[in-house]
């Protein structure tokens, strides 16, 4: 499988130099078979530590933070996107944050993002969600973005998804405060502005050829998985499924899990499926740019980070 930095997506090949507000990289290329993704940055969301395992003794989260030479109370979470191109069809795999809590200013890019690699919004055709939590569709809400959209775009989405937003349950997640009522607007607000665009499944949808969006439930019950598939070659986007303790500990309730049992219980299987295929994992709030292995690590897994190609 290789990995490449200059994509064609569009005029990727030729986008402009990074400039000057840009200090690290935010797009990372890579082939899978004759499927061309993208993985860009929104940025990133500042978060209580607790929220990897609120399940967790406070010792052993504490401890565990230490050895990641992590902060003890709150830490930057990635926030990553994915563009797919095959064949004829260009494909967001979610949209972000949004601009829409100032307060979250380091998040919220990745419509400049897109812009600074060449991709013109106008040529997506398919948008995947894997959930409607606001840092996957808020996106999609700022201002002017839908106007330079297609009119005839497909947001592909679970049919439970949208369901559980008409009237969500947040009895056993553990937020900051202030978010449920965040989630929950902004989800409505979209469904709103983009029903008439939203293309529902049940379980599994072929996007294009080799790009497959299957529900697996747990974090949020319509929460999906994205697995692109092309001449031997495999890449699972897992959204939320996966975060950076997960592989250590994949038992422990990350705390915007709505079913956290559930959630551990699709996170182990989907991490014993990526030891065995081999095939790359790319994750939401991963560290960018996010592609990597799974490896067995005697009860849990490991996570093995893929040599950047220059």
């Amino acid at each position: 499988m290789k990995h490449e930095t200059n994509m064609s997506l569009d005029n990727t090949s030729h986008s402009p130099t990074r400039g000057p507000d840009e200090l690290v990289p935010s797009r990372y290329a890579v082939r899978v078979g004759d499927i061309e993704v993208l993985v860009v940055s929104d940025g990133v969301l500042l978060l209580p530590g607790a929220m990897l395992a609120h399940n967790a003794e406070p010792a052993v989260r504490a401890a565990w933070l230490k050895e990641n030479f992590l902060p003890p109370d709150a830490f930057d979470w990635a926030l990553n996107v994915v563009v797919v191109r095959s064949g004829d069809r260009t494909i967001l795999i979610d949209a972000g944050m949004g601009t829409e809590f100032p307060d979250l200013e380091r998040s919220g890019h990745v419509i400049h993002r897109l812009e600074a690699a060449g991709i013109d919004l106008a040529s997506v055709t398919d948008v995947v969600l894997t959930h409607m939590h606001m840092d996957h569709v808020g996106g999609l809400l700022i201002d002017g973005v839908k106007e330079r959209l297609r009119p005839d775009l497909r947001i592909h989405v679970a049919a439970a998804e949208v369901k559980f937003w008409e009237a969500p349950d947040f009895s056993r997640v553990s937020m900051p405060p202030g978010f449920p009522d965040a989630l929950r607007s902004t989800a409505k607000r979209f469904v709103k502005e983009y029903r008439s665009q939203l293309r529902t499944f049940e379980e599994e949808y072929e996007v294009a050829p080799g790009v497959v969006v299957t529900r697996t439930g747990g974090h949020t019950p319509g929460h999906s998985v994205v697995r692109v598939t092309s001449g031997g070659d495999r890449l699972t986007f897992a959204g939320d499924l996966v975060f950076q303790v997960g592989f250590e500990h994949p038992e422990w309730y990350n705390g915007f899990e709505h079913d956290p049992e559930e959630a551990a219980r699709v996170r182990i299987n989907l991490l014993r499926e990526l030891a065995a295929t081999g095939g790359l994992l790319v994750a939401t709030h991963m560290p960018f740019p996010s592609i990597g292995h799974v490896a067995v690590a005697g009860d849990a897994f490991r996570w093995v980070p893929a040599i950047w190609d220059y």
